[in-house]
């Protein structure tokens, strides 16, 4: 009796591997003769897999562009009034909503830990050359040069002389900066004079001299800039009395810890918001709530799509092997040999389709990337993850397998006569 259990216990690997065995012979089989339809359902799972993963890494490169763009900026505290909305007035940008900026700038700079406070503003501006077009900018409005702007040619803005002693007497500099997308589009070079205003009229009578190339807030914003003291930017918008800016920004001194500063100004000034760059970044993100609303829904949308597209090809694969499967079941072929056999050819597709459209998803992110760069001014907005490799492969071989298991199932439960 114990001899007997033996032998049905050391057969059953030995069956499990013989069925294996024939389930990939008769795989094989079917994939050779139909190479075509072979091919079409691999590039098929490769499309799905392609557009999960480059929708899922447009939305992850949004994210980090956001994080990389403060930090880029070199400050640890962000101050504002309320909520920091994106409009898309002129060129966009921020709207001002905290006033008497300068003032407030000046008390928190009294407290322990603060280095630096300094107002950050941005306006629409009508900037044109002496041929009388103007064209309207993203004013940024900076308390002076320093190492937080960044400059890659000419040179940087010598101070905010403007702003003396609580006034507007000071002698206006009359420079400012440019990103090489606007140098382009006004066809000027450092050197070159500009008529920069807040209005038509006060544009044509004020002239302003490119001293220097920064794409600092060109990549801060992600449009067009010109970048000036913020004295003279107040002053040719007629905000002088108002001071408004759109942020503090609070740099903190090396010994001081950020959330013991963060803490002290945000009980000393209950009427702010007082932000981390990471608290910042999210505050900007929720304002935009419907945009990210739809980029969620177009990467469900895709991975829906993905799975659904697979689902469709594997089961239509299977579906049109129908008479061949029937004319192995009269033959005696099994239940468990048919299915293994189609979850063989659902498993070797996916897998196919899979690395293929793993292998497109660099390119296709250099693509994007290439055309973010030209519209948004974002260099590398698309970028992707180990773990949208880990599921575009995933969507391709377990789904694909399980979609082929199911339809193979389904075929095993077919009358053999209506199928010969």
């Amino acid at each position: 009796m114990q001899e007997s259990r033996s032998d049905t216990g050391s057969s059953r690997p030995a069956r499990w591997g013989g069925l294996l065995r024939t389930a990939g012979g008769l795989t094989l089989a079917q994939l050779r003769h139909h190479r075509l339809r072979l091919g079409l359902a691999i590039i098929g799972v490769a499309l799905a897999v392609l557009a999960t993963t480059l929708l899922a890494g447009a939305g992850v490169g949004v994210l980090e562009t956001g994080e990389r763009q403060f930090e880029a900026a070199d400050r640890d505290l962000w101050v504002t009034a309320g909520e920091t909305r994106l409009t898309t007035t002129g060129g966009g940008g921020f709207e001002n909503s905290l006033h008497d900026s300068r003032t407030v700038a000046r008390e928190m700079e009294t407290y322990d830990g603060v280095a630096n406070a300094a107002p950050l503003a941005f306006e629409t501006v009508y900037v044109g050359t002496d041929d009388g077009e103007f064209e309207t900018f993203v004013g940024t409005g900076v308390p002076g040069g320093g190492s937080a702007v960044q400059v890659t040619s000419g040179e940087g803005l010598s101070g905010d002389p403007h702003y003396a002693n609580g006034t507007y007497e000071g002698t206006m500099t009359n420079e400012l900066l440019l990103d090489e997308e606007t140098a382009r589009a006004l066809n000027v070079s450092v050197g070159d004079t500009l008529h920069v205003g807040g209005s038509l009229a006060v544009a044509r009578n004020t002239e302003f001299t490119v001293v220097g190339i920064s794409p600092t807030f060109e990549r801060m914003l992600g449009a067009p800039t010109v970048t000036m003291p913020l004295s003279e930017l107040h002053q040719v918008t007629g905000t002088t009395r108002t001071e408004p800016a759109t942020f503090i920004t609070i740099t903190v001194e090396d010994d001081a810890a950020v959330d013991a500063v963060h803490r002290d100004l945000a009980t000393a000034y209950p009427e702010y918001e007082i932000r981390s760059n990471q608290e910042q970044l999210e505050a900007v993100l929720q304002e935009q709530v419907l945009v990210l609303a739809a980029g969620g829904a177009l990467v469900l949308l895709a991975v829906g799509a993905g799975v659904a597209l697979t689902v469709s090809l594997l089961s239509l694969v299977v579906f049109q092997q129908r008479r061949e499967f029937a004319a192995l079941r009269a033959q005696g072929i099994s239940a468990p040999l048919l299915i293994a056999t189609v979850i063989g050819q659902g498993l070797t597709i996916g897998l196919l389709g899979g690395l293929v459209g793993l292998a497109l998803t660099p390119p296709g992110i250099g693509v994007l990337n290439q055309l973010a760069a030209a519209v948004v001014g974002f260099d590398d907005l698309v970028r992707t993850a180990d773990f949208i490799y880990a599921s575009g492969i995933t969507i391709a071989v377990v789904i694909g397998t399980i979609a082929a298991a199911i339809a193979g199932w389904r075929l095993g439960r077919r009358p053999i006569l209506e199928d010969l």
